[in-house]
């Protein structure tokens, strides 16, 4: 029988035997078949791995009731990385009955930098998988470690082959990279601008071609040579065909030899994404089966955190233990209750479920309802049956059903009477660590926690409560009452307590921080949502006191769940209400000289958007540039004036593919577009048994920081409109989150909406 190492803890591991491998050869890995016994001994594992040997397998059986993949591992060290190198990984693995594993080539000790992973949750038939990555770093040590943990049952893992391969060519970009022509790569709207940008050089015109899908000439003309874009750092033309009106499908613009991706111009795109857009809440639900016949089968799972194993949560949730507490907040806190904080929708990629996210997730769902209600017409946003879920043809309009999902969760969180803080809303709940995926939420075994309440958690919960008072009340008027019950009690709550803030903590502690030591905002928003509610002269009083209700709000990198004042100011703008005309007017006048503003951005943009802060774009600058387009959205519905309306379509086209990157940021919306985003449960681009994200969902966008170490060694240098990278290992460019898809729909209902 071959005798195989078992070592205790990671540190203990690079005792192990090191096969040296011929520094020569391309392969690293001693018998990549397992055809050689003598060989397999090169080989060692965690204790809690038993394995046996026959030709041409390496098996081995997986103790079950391991928490993280690297509780157990096969592993082999003597390996060489070198930076700049480029490698391929290349397995053939099986498991009975499954379990999950991550293969990665990484650095022999710690801090264990990973430079090459393919992870899969495995069956019984063989599966084969490779990558190639450059190495970032030179490791020696180096290893290539099979984690085989975090399974609640015993599983049989088989390794059928492995191999290594140093010195191999970068695999070839089969897409050729974007097209010079860069377009709306889903639709134009008959009667707005239509617009593309061709990256060329020269300030020479050039003659463009609008050809049919038969291939008809039917427009012509004369580029606009633009020069250098600054935030894209190319040398870039102004194509524009806004004269041509004819609605159809597969047109193409065509320069010379460069000929764009297909398009439409069509009426009908943006109601289909706002249904898209708003379908993605239902799939990303917490503590509900999420069933095939509404999400589709790819989709279907069953009900995520509700207390059934392995999931330790979320029925009955306590709060952090003292000792983390002490680590987050610099004092021991506690609390003697638990809550039931099921429901709701998981904030990001990850499974924490955080209330300053979901409560401008929340309220600006409801927003693009309450805007189609005293703007839009007979707008399809007030249907019952707009979108497949369970509560469709219930008598109540499906996007407010949808924000009923996560109110319900938003006041769950409230402190109970009687006990500290009661009222306050607590900050977030997550696991005590990261989970570690992919993985789908019913398999998440973290233990989940809540972190103490926070003003500005408690605030949100305030405005979205409040506003959903306000919207309910047609619909169902105790649901109603007991929400504004609701939003009162937390803002008295939070005037009791008006600098409970999150701390940072650089998310050391298994969640984000969404940390905020500015809450005026907060307060503004809130009392303004009561008073726009109620009619009470008390919260307008409180909200003028606000420094936000004369101040500046509007800022050139827009609002998001740390700047509400501006979503209050639009709020005030646009709903109506009782306040004295000459207040009004102000609002009003404030709203539509921020738009002026964005508009003059926009005009100096060679892409069409209208967004450009001097320090570069910010996390999420996707949904930033959404932002801006709902002021000038704002400004339309206010004066009814055309020149808005026409920029906020022409700044949709980046969205949607007229950018850098010449890549639509909407998943299946266009030729080329974002599909890899980060994700722990629509994580196919990292394991093929996993979901793919869903069809309109939304990335987050070019970063100028990137915050991930895959980001920042990919992107080095980059320009900001060109600091993105559809790659799941980058979280700070391509992760995908409510309070991002949020404005989506909002902005896809609108322009649905005036045709």
């Amino acid at each position: 029988m071959t005798h195989f190492k078992a070592m205790i803890g990671l540190t203990a591991l690079l005792a192990a035997f090191a096969f040296q491998p011929d520094l020569k050869a391309a392969e690293q890995l001693p018998d990549p078949t397992f055809a050689q016994a003598a060989l397999v001994g090169d080989w060692w594992a965690t204790p809690n791995i038993k394995f046996d040997y026959q030709r041409g397998a390496l098996c081995g059986s997986v103790a079950g009731g391991s928490v993280q993949p690297w509780d157990a591992i096969l592993g082999i060290n003597g390996v060489r990385l070198d930076k700049g190198e480029t490698y391929r990984l290349s397995i053939i693995v099986s498991g009975d009955p499954g379990g999950p594993m991550r293969a990665i080539a990484q650095k022999g000790a710690e801090p264990w930098i990973a430079e090459g992973e393919i992870t899969r949750r495995l069956s019984p038939d063989k599966q084969s998988a490779s990558t190639d990555f450059e190495a970032g770093s030179t490791h020696r040590p180096a290893q290539l470690v099979f984690q085989l943990g975090g399974s609640e049952r015993d599983w049989r893992f088989c390794l059928h082959s492995v191999s290594l391969l140093s010195g191999q060519a970068s695999a070839p970009d089969s897409s050729g990279g974007p097209a010079a022509i860069r377009v709306n790569q889903t639709a134009y709207l008959p009667g707005g601008p239509k617009r593309a940008t061709l990256v060329q050089a020269g300030r020479t015109a050039q003659t463009w071609t609008l050809i049919s899908n038969t291939g008809a000439r039917v427009a012509s003309g004369k580029t606009r040579a633009n020069g250098l874009d600054m935030s894209s750092e190319l040398e870039v033309h102004t194509i524009d065909f806004s004269d041509f009106d004819t609605p159809g499908d597969g047109y193409r613009l065509v320069v010379g030899g460069e000929t764009s991706p297909p398009f439409s111009i069509s009426r009908e795109a943006y109601a289909a994404l706002r249904n898209d857009a708003l379908s993605y809440f239902y799939k990303v639900r917490s503590g509900i089966d999420i069933e095939a016949k509404y999400a589709g089968k790819d989709y279907a799972r069953p009900a995520g955190h509700l207390g059934k194993a392995p999931n330790r949560g979320d029925t009955s949730v306590g709060c952090v233990d003292t000792r983390t507490a002490r680590k987050v907040y610099g004092k021991a806190w506690s609390c003697g209750y638990k809550l039931n904080v099921a429901g709701g929708w998981y904030d990001a990629g990850d499974f924490g479920k955080y209330v300053v996210n979901g409560g401008i997730a929340t309220a600006q769902l409801l927003g693009s309802y309450e805007r189609a209600v005293n703007y839009g017409g007979r707008s399809q946003a007030l249907s019952d049956r707009l979108v497949p879920i369970p509560e469709a043809g219930n008598g109540v309009p499906d996007i407010l059903d949808e924000a009923r999902w996560e109110l319900d969760f938003l006041v769950s969180m409230m402190v109970p009477e009687g006990e500290p803080y009661a009222g306050m809303a607590h900050h977030k709940m997550h696991g005590n660590r990261w989970t570690i995926g992919p993985i789908l939420p019913h398999r998440d075994r973290e233990q989940r926690v809540l972190h103490r309440p926070s003003t500005a958690a408690t605030l949100n919960l305030a405005a979205a409560a409040a506003q959903g008072a306000r919207l309910f009340a047609r619909h169902d008027p105790a649901y109603a009452q007991w929400l504004l019950s609701a939003a009162i009690r937390a803002y008295e709550a939070a005037e009791a307590n008006p600098k409970l803030y999150a701390p940072v903590t650089n998310g050391t502690f298994g969640g984000g921080d969404y940390s905020d030591d500015d809450v005026s905002d907060e307060f503004y928003w809130a009392a303004s949502e009561l008073y726009l509610t109620t009619g009470d002269a008390a919260w307008l009083k409180r909200a003028k006191a606000s420094p936000h209700w004369s101040g500046p709000v509007f800022y050139p990198d827009g609002f998001n769940w740390r700047a509400t004042a501006a979503l209050a100011r639009l709020q005030l703008a646009s709903v109506p209400s009782n306040m004295a005309s000459s207040d009004l007017r102000k609002i009003r006048s404030s709203v539509i000289k921020a738009a002026d503003a964005y508009l003059k951005v926009q005009r100096k943009e060679a892409f069409g958007l209208m967004y450009s802060p001097d320090q570069g774009f910010g996390w999420g600058s996707n949904q930033s540039l959404i932002q801006n387009m709902i002021v000038v959205a704002t400004a339309y519905d206010l004066t009814g004036k055309i020149n808005y309306l026409q920029a906020v379509r022409e700044s949709m086209d980046y969205l949607l593919g007229r950018n850098a990157l010449g890549i639509s940021y909407v998943t299946g919306y266009g030729t080329l577009y974002a599909q890899r985003q980060h994700s722990n449960m629509f994580a196919h681009a990292t394991d093929p048994s996993y979901p793919k994200p869903p069809k309109g969902v939304l990335a987050g966008g070019p970063n100028s920081q990137p915050a991930d170490d895959f980001a920042i060694k990919t992107l080095r240098g980059c320009a900001p409109q060109a600091c993105y990278v559809d790659d799941p290992r980058s979280f700070s460019t391509n992760e995908i989150a409510i309070n991002w898809n949020a404005p989506l729909v909002w902005i896809a209902s609108f322009l649905a909406d005036t045709r």
